[in-house]
């Protein structure tokens, strides 16, 4: 699992920073790529990046301003011209769009004007505070957030992993690997010829606790970010104004990086990542963003455009204690 950010300024381009788009991408864990945000020029950046449009089929879209979703119906448009793998004769895969009330209209009216007919099913989900996806692996809940218009952060949790088969254990009873070994690992007990019966848990590691991952992006800083990003392995959060503009932050609906900082910290959050920079923050001057947010929370970076963070996975709870102990 890595993120990777495509865009980092915030309201408009700039020469060092394009608009807000953000790929989280489990290839490992799925074969996919999520996409937060398609800020303008977003296609643009995937041609810069390792990332594949191919692999792209989910976008979450946090709230309507168009730093957040002018590249929408061009990267759609160019998916046209993207075929999949997996897709038979060449058409991209389908893709699911979750976002406030009003963004299918938007991509489909722009669509629409400029005659473009997808080659491929675009689904649509209407968010709305709460889970807004699950399956074995992952889910995704959206957090309403307070940007004067309706707008969400997303926490993505991932499932925790079945712990690994103790195969050495298992040798050392003098059997050989094969079916049983299968049945074993699947959580089945099996009994042996000679009448032992080996119970499934007293072979199987524990288990591996799954990552969460916070995106918060244009927001007053309030209460609802501390929940959404409770533990997180990773916080990314928007960080538009240094911790002197706090006045202005608010007034226009947004954070500094001390807040940011901040609130990682009251939600003992394990990484942070400052993005979504204004453009009146250039060389040094975007560095004392970072400075001012370390001092608040120490494991702070911040974005830039392209750069690549992976996100380790968790080592399973008993071997900590070990480790701990020796």
């Amino acid at each position: 699992m890595e993120i990777e950010f495509l865009g980092t300024g915030a309201g408009q381009p700039s020469k060092q920073r394009n608009v807000t788009s953000i790929a989280l991408r489990l290839l490992d864990e799925r074969n996919e790529v999520w996409l937060f945000d398609v800020g303008e020029a977003t296609q643009h950046q995937l041609l810069k990046s390792n990332t594949r449009a191919r692999k792209i089929t989910k976008i979450f879209i946090s709230h309507m301003h168009g730093d957040h979703i002018f590249g929408l119906p061009g990267f759609l448009t160019s998916r046209n011209f993207q075929g999949s793998e997996a897709i038979d004769q060449g058409r991209p895969s389908d893709l699911t769009i979750y976002g406030p009330a009003g963004l299918r209209q938007y991509v489909f009216s722009a669509l629409k004007a400029a005659q473009v007919r997808l080659q491929y099913r675009v689904d649509f989900v209407e968010v709305h505070p709460g889970v807004v996806f699950q399956d074995k692996q992952f889910s995704v809940t959206a957090f309403a957030m307070n940007h004067g218009i309706e707008d969400y952060a997303y926490r993505i949790v991932e499932a925790d992993a079945v712990g690994e088969l103790q195969v050495a254990k298992l040798l050392n009873l003098g059997l050989k690997s094969g079916p049983l070994f299968g049945q074993i690992k699947a959580g089945q007990d099996v009994s042996l010829p000679d009448g032992r019966v080996l119970k499934s848990a007293d072979f199987i590691g524990p288990d591996r606790p799954g990552r969460i991952v916070t995106i918060v992006m244009d927001t007053k800083s309030n209460p609802a970010i501390i929940e959404a990003a409770k533990n997180a392995d990773l916080l990314v959060h928007e960080s538009t104004y240094d911790g002197q503009n706090t006045a202005m932050a608010k007034k226009h609906g947004h954070s500094t990086c001390v807040q940011a900082a901040e609130n990682a910290k009251k939600a003992q959050a394990k990484h942070l990542i400052l993005t979504h920079i204004s453009a009146r923050y250039l060389g040094r001057a975007a560095d004392n963003l970072l400075d001012e947010a370390r001092a608040v929370f120490k494991n702070t970076d911040l974005a830039h455009d392209l750069a690549v963070f992976p996100i380790p996975a968790k080592v399973p709870v008993t071997e900590k204690l070990v480790k701990a102990h020796a």
